[in-house]
């Protein structure tokens, strides 16, 4: 009798097993083992974008594992090793440009860009529109009018007539990443370079040679400058505006911490007069690369969650929601955008530049 009840204990066991496994196989996620491992490298300000799990779970449904190494637009472009990546994603069209000449690539994706912005406070906001270098801009937002900027970096703050907001005896300058290494330094030469030249894109040997003196002294006059925008832009989010009064970051920086609650009230962000968009472009390489760039331009969660992290995506009206939810600040179109130079000249440049640090 007892032999009969195991049985019989074993078989509704066995049964419950089994529709456990029919209802589990009911489940789009495969499971972690099944999943394919696709790598590559990109800027870091894409880092927590790929890092969130909700992210990581939106691949998983298509079989993916995506991990990605960090590392600067002109370093993934020139000196980083490519061949154990299966994409490369770097923050500017450019470098994309180059990479994908040199790995004869046919195929590119844009999933999301982000204009270059300059993140500031309050009483700095002030200070420079009395001075006539913020404004309004066309839509809800401020600008930074890079020529009357231009003109301020001659001087120090403390040299500023009336200037009792912000005496600090160093020179009006935005803070900048190295331009050796990092993507959002060459978009700033981009967009002061098209200033300098006239409002005209540097585009020969004679303009590179006109406006490389004024453009070294911007960043070399700054001191020390970080490989990545995530260093200066923490240091304003912990440090404020004693140690940086102006940052320049990406707009979707700002506003990924604004959702987050990083942000104080006397925070800023300008948006610079001319500004240049950083366009987070996938290239890829072999393997499952292609479908991780298909996957991000669209996949409508992976969207969504890009325009969660500041991004503008390819499908304008996720942004745009996201903003509104969240009642952020940002413009749903910039007038003043300007294109960079060639990836030969901007790198003519940023080099002319970068040695002058030796």
């Amino acid at each position: 009798m007892k032999r009969q009840v195991s049985i019989g204990l074993a078989v509704v066991l066995l049964a419950a097993v089994v529709v456990a496994i029919i209802i589990g196989s009911g489940d789009d996620t495969p499971e972690a083992g099944a999943l394919t491992t696709v790598r590559g490298v990109g800027g870091s300000e894409k880092a927590a974008y790929f890092a969130d799990q909700r992210v990581v779970a939106a691949f998983a449904k298509h079989g993916l594992r995506v991990e990605l190494d960090s590392a600067g637009s002109r370093q993934i472009a020139t000196t980083v090793d490519l061949a154990p990546y299966d994409f490369a994603f770097p923050s500017s069209s450019p470098a994309a440009q180059r990479i994908q000449r040199d790995k004869k690539v046919t195929t590119v994706y844009t999933p999301f860009f982000s204009p270059m912005a300059v993140a500031t406070f309050e009483p700095i906001v002030e200070l420079l529109r009395g001075r006539g270098a913020v404004r309004k801009g066309p839509g809800d937002y401020e600008v930074i009018d890079l020529a009357a900027y231009l003109e301020l970096s001659a001087s120090r703050w403390d040299q500023l007539p009336g200037n009792t907001t912000y005496p600090a005896r160093k020179n009006v300058l935005i803070t900048t990443t190295d331009p050796r290494d990092s993507n959002s330094a060459a978009m700033y030469l981009a967009a002061v370079s098209f200033v300098a030249n006239g409002n005209a894109v540097v585009s020969s040997p004679e303009a590179e040679a006109k406006v490389l003196p004024a453009m070294g002294k911007l960043f070399l006059d700054q001191g020390y400058t970080q490989s990545s925008t995530e260093g200066p832009f923490e240091d304003y989010l912990a440090a404020g505006m004693g140690k940086t009064p102006m940052v320049l970051i990406y707009e979707s920086q700002f506003l990924d911490r604004q959702v987050r609650g990083d942000t104080r009230p006397a925070m800023r962000l300008l948006y610079p007069a001319p500004t240049v968009l950083s366009k987070h472009t996938l290239v890829p390489l072999k393997g499952q690369g292609d479908q991780v760039g298909r996957l991000l331009t669209s996949d409508p969660d992976l969207v969504r969650l890009a325009a969660e992290f500041g991004f503008r995506t390819s499908d304008p009206k996720a942004f745009q929601q996201v903003v509104a939810e969240r009642k952020l600040t940002a413009p749903a179109d910039l007038v003043d955008v300007v294109e960079p130079p060639s990836y030969e000249t901007l790198e003519r440049m940023l080099d002319v530049i970068g040695k002058q640090y030796r």
